[in-house]
């Protein structure tokens, strides 16, 4: 491992109250919707999905899909690939994914085209950390728990070549 932390970004606490908070408008957004699907977008989003789902007072429903574009670079390559389908129809159901950062978006644009093919009632985008300053397409995320600025982040569930991921707050790798 020769990436070293530059400082803590996020805390534990923080990163808690900001999960809260998406919850809450999840929550108010979707409150009369019968049948509510969060997709966790593998691996990154497992700690973020297992404590937002644990904040949403309401029914809901998980599933997970695993995509790759980024091996073990810090840079995305573009070429997404399926490693792990969904195991739930979605057709019909009101679907949320759910992802630790958005970076390029171009993982996020091609899961989202993937998955409105399924013929969802409604599909939205909830991520805990966006760049959008690196954006590179047209991507909207309908929830966005913090924007982030242009620099390689690890912890809650994010990783530098599988590194890091245990961390419980979000931090700075250093350049």
């Amino acid at each position: 491992m020769d990436k070293q932390l530059d400082g803590v970004l996020f805390t534990k606490e923080e990163i808690y109250e900001k999960v809260r908070e998406l919850a809450q408008k999840i929550e108010a957004d979707y409150k009369d919707v019968n049948e509510l699907v969060l997709i966790g977008v593998l691996k990154g989003a497992n700690i973020f999905l297992g404590d937002l789902m644990r904040e949403i007072k309401r029914p809901l429903k998980i599933d997970f899909m695993a995509v790759s574009s980024y091996g073990h670079s810090t840079e995305s390559s573009g070429i997404v690939r399926i490693l792990k389908d969904l195991d739930m129809e979605i057709e019909d159901k009101h679907v949320i994914i759910v992802e630790d950062i958005v970076d390029t978006g171009l993982t996020l644009k091609y899961l989202t085209d993937n998955l409105k093919r399924r013929n969802a009632a409604s599909l939205k985008i909830c991520t805990l950390l966006d760049k959008p300053i690196r954006r590179k397409c047209d991507l909207t995320v309908d929830y966005v728990g913090y924007e982030i600025p242009d620099r390689f982040i690890v912890g809650y569930g994010i990783d530098y070549a599988e590194n890091f991921r245990n961390l419980p707050y979000i931090a700075t790798v250093a350049d």
